[in-house]
């Protein structure tokens, strides 16, 4: 498969009052073409900082002091102003977390759209006001013209969701950025917009970071899981893998935290403790406090390296999981 995304040793901090904020420390993830590529963990972990990085729209207080991410043949780190430009909405879209703050809430949703569409092709607002209709109403909104004169207080949390992917696919890029899509949305919404993205994918050989925290939608979306905590990712493997045999104790925690239709009986595990403190980031693995697999290694030595156990299955850990492979 053609790598589309290629993001090498990415280390993003935050300047702040209370000290430097290590948001994400040398993440590594790769993206083919056609492939759904699913960043789970826990809020504050660091999947928006990875998202915001790729688009170049990190706030003034960030520093990237290291890594490249390689969008085909161009680094999005060290492109101009006037190329992420060109490449943001044609190319690379960014699907927000809260489509209604994000949003212009003294603007109709009709220009807003439009405005996507101007920006990036040579034709008439006649054509891009066509253009926008059609793909609300491929979004599953009804009456598009009435949506496209209403402001987005006049929307449910549902319908600006779907405005904004409207907005991130109308022009079919190839690589679509989803950062918790689905947050606060009921079930029967959730599996729409995911169904929308999986013909995406199907449709336009496109690809997704999909972010997340949800693990039942990974395992309906995934093609590959990265798993990241505390700013670093502990385990990248396939979906089916990952899910039969998870290897770092991070994950079979997020996993025995789960309730399971098939197993109702069985007593669900809350994960102990909370995460670290990013502004100080112990040297060793800082999932130590919460493993129930650590050792004297994993508290005497340097954070583990990243390395593969098995076929494409890679984990971060001194002492990683045996578990029985669990069903599908």
């Amino acid at each position: 498969m053609t790598e589309l995304l290629k993001i090498e040793d990415l280390t993003v901090s935050f300047r702040t009052s209370a000290g430097r904020v290590k948001a994400l420390n040398n993440v590594d993830v790769t993206l083919d073409e056609g492939e759904v590529y699913c960043m789970v963990g826990e809020s504050g972990a660091g999947k928006s900082t990875l998202a915001l990085a790729v688009m170049g729209l990190l706030p003034q207080n960030s520093e990237v002091s290291d890594g490249r991410i390689m969008y085909k043949d161009i680094d999005l780190l060290r492109a101009g102003p006037e190329q992420m430009r060109d490449l943001r909405g044609r190319e690379i879209s960014l699907v927000f977390q809260d489509a209604q703050a994000a949003l212009n809430p003294i603007e109709s949703i009709g220009p807003q759209l439009e405005e996507v569409i101007l920006e990036h092709s040579d034709i008439s607002l006649r054509v891009a006001n066509s253009m926008a209709q059609d793909i609300l109403y491929e979004m599953g909104l009804p009456d598009p013209k009435r949506i496209m004169g209403q402001y987005p207080f006049a929307l449910s949390g549902g319908m600006c969701q779907r405005v904004m992917m409207a907005m991130a696919l109308v022009l079919r890029p190839k690589l679509l950025i989803a950062d918790e899509p689905t947050s606060g949305l009921d079930v029967t919404i959730q599996a729409e917009i995911l169904h929308r993205l999986k013909d995406l994918v199907k449709e336009q050989n496109s690809s997704i970071l999909l972010i997340t925290h949800d693990m039942g939608v990974v395992a309906a979306m995934a093609n590959k899981v990265g798993v990241i905590y505390a700013g670093t990712v502990v385990e990248n493997a396939d979906a089916v893998p990952l899910f039969r045999r998870p290897r770092h104790p991070y994950t079979w925690s997020l996993l025995q935290a789960l309730p399971r239709i098939d197993d109702p009986g069985r007593r669900i595990e809350p994960m102990p403790g909370n995460p670290p403190d990013l502004i100080n980031l112990p040297d060793e693995c800082p999932f130590v406090p919460r493993c129930f697999k650590a050792q004297s290694q994993c508290r005497e030595q340097p954070k583990p390296e990243f390395r593969e156990i098995e076929g494409r299955h890679f984990v971060a850990c001194y002492n990683p999981v045996e578990p029985p492979a669990l069903e599908d």
